[in-house]
């Protein structure tokens, strides 16, 4: 499966969906957010949680599940840019005669 190279954080695509003459605090209250939450997923400290994905989907007629996968793909991409620890197998591979 060939991964997305560098996405986007779901705030950036937000912005894209935003009216220009939106403000963040109007946004929020259309939302039922705060304006503090808002602004903080729009510039990429928060990520888009399930009840964020709801509300954004029927705000601006698109699916949650847009918003989680790219909330997933962004989490993803920024984790496999980190070492990962010592990890031991749990399971044992299958064998070739099962």
């Amino acid at each position: 499966m060939s991964r997305m190279h560098n996405p986007a954080h779901p705030g950036e695509v937000l912005r894209e969906y935003l009216p220009e003459n939106l403000t963040v605090g109007e946004a929020a209250a259309r939302l039922g957010v705060t304006r503090q939450a808002l602004s903080a997923l729009l510039n990429g400290r928060a990520g888009v949680s399930a009840d964020m994905a709801r509300r954004l989907a029927r705000a601006l007629n698109t699916s949650a599940e847009m918003w989680l996968t790219m909330q997933s793909a962004y989490d993803l991409y920024q984790a496999e840019k980190r070492p990962l620890p010592r990890v031991r197998p749990i399971l044992k591979k299958a064998s070739a005669a099962s």
